[in-house]
């Protein structure tokens, strides 16, 4: 239900952001968006809050922490976004994509590998020594929704 001045609730913003109510009002508790107040009892936000949203969104599609995305924010607001922050991140994710692409490779190559038994095979075991090394690990889980 629209507020008197095209301010948007809490149920319009969660259908029209695609995120549980639960998780704005986890997002207001740390203060990565902001409510402009109540009708009844319902929080009211302003439209702007879907954009800031958006970039919540990609920031975490990124890998970024909700403490590193609150730092991507003016007090009032607005984004502003470390350069250095975004460079670091992509370098961390190019790392990423080269320790999945690694275990891809093994793994395919496992699957049609012609050996009598995997651990035969020297690529299947180059692969099993880099995991029990560290060298690929598996990718930290997130919680859901938030």
């Amino acid at each position: 239900m629209k507020g008197p001045t095209n301010e948007l609730d809490i149920a319009e913003v969660a259908r029209s952001a695609g995120i549980p109510a639960s998780t704005l009002r986890y997002y207001e508790e740390k203060g990565l968006i902001r409510s402009i107040g109540r009708h009844g009892l319902r929080r009211m936000f302003d439209p702007r809050v879907l954009e800031r949203l958006a970039l919540i969104a990609v920031g975490r599609a990124a890998g970024f922490s909700l403490e590193e995305i609150a730092r991507m924010f003016t007090p009032d607001g607005k984004p502003r976004i470390d350069r250095k922050l975004l460079a670091a991140k992509a370098e961390e994710l190019d790392a990423t994509i080269r320790k999945l692409t690694a275990m891809r490779d093994g793994l395919r190559h496992a699957a049609a590998c012609t050996a009598p038994s995997h651990m035969e095979c020297p690529s299947f075991r180059r692969l099993v020594k880099a995991a029990a090394s560290g060298v690929i690990r598996s990718p930290k889980k997130k919680s859901l929704g938030r």
